[in-house]
């Protein structure tokens, strides 16, 4: 398997003249100044894009028999476990099993090094046609501002990751975990499904050691644009 890639040249420059976590002044406020980042945020996110989520709701109402919203257990901070909300994008009872053998065969190395990313969602046929458009924009991730109201998430930090992948981890990789988990991050502006799932935990472990609110909010300025102009989703 490939070594696991840095961030992106913008990101690299980026961390470069960021440094790490910061002086202990910067460090001792960090949590409380993130909170209040989120709880601002997330408040005017969900005024912002209610309408959206109404329309959403009603095209997979529509669309797709089941409920709108789906609710999966995730790994949170400290590896608690917490229920992460999405709309649905998927059918139904539908099998994961081609999935967490991907991954699977991934995390442990498996895979043959000319592969081109994760797992493509583009070719999973689980994913209904309403669900395809939502993931293209990140639209189905909306409902987690509730998680982040909820103080499970964060806007900024490492994707909350699947208990049975968590269990595939390095000890090293879990200590992504020391950090509350985020609606985007930095492997997120920084390649999305171009990396691989060991990349992808590389740059959660350096988002772990880089972490501030100038850096949250440098994601957060970039993450518009990636949604918006890149073409991989994940």
């Amino acid at each position: 398997m490939r070594p696991p890639a840095a961030a992106s040249q913008g990101a690299k420059r980026f961390l470069r003249g960021h440094g790490r976590a910061g002086n202990d002044r910067q460090a001792r406020f960090f949590p409380v100044g993130k909170r209040i980042l989120d709880i601002v945020l997330a408040s005017l996110l969900l005024v912002v894009t209610s309408p959206l989520l109404i329309v959403a709701a009603i095209l997979i109402k529509l669309t797709s028999p089941g409920p709108v919203l789906f609710r999966q257990t995730r790994i949170g901070l400290h590896e608690r476990p917490f229920t992460m909300l999405k709309l649905r994008t998927m059918r139904v009872g539908c099998d994961d099993s081609t999935h967490r053998e991907f991954n699977t065969r991934e995390l442990m190395g498996e895979l043959p090094d000319d592969l081109d990313g994760v797992f493509k969602p583009e070719d999973d046929p689980r994913i209904t046609p309403v669900g395809r458009f939502l993931r293209r924009y990140s639209i189905d991730e909306l409902p987690q501002l509730f998680n982040v109201l909820r103080n499970e998430m964060s806007l900024v930090g490492p994707r909350p990751s699947l208990p049975w992948e968590v269990s595939l981890f390095t000890p090293e990789q879990r200590r992504r975990h020391d950090c509350m988990p985020g609606m985007t991050g930095l492997w997120q502006v920084s390649g999305r499904n171009r990396l691989t799932m060991p990349e992808m935990l590389a740059l959660d472990l350096e988002y772990v050691r880089s972490r501030s609110l100038r850096l949250d909010l440098w994601i957060i300025f970039r993450t518009p644009f990636v949604v918006i102009f890149g073409n991989d989703t994940r």
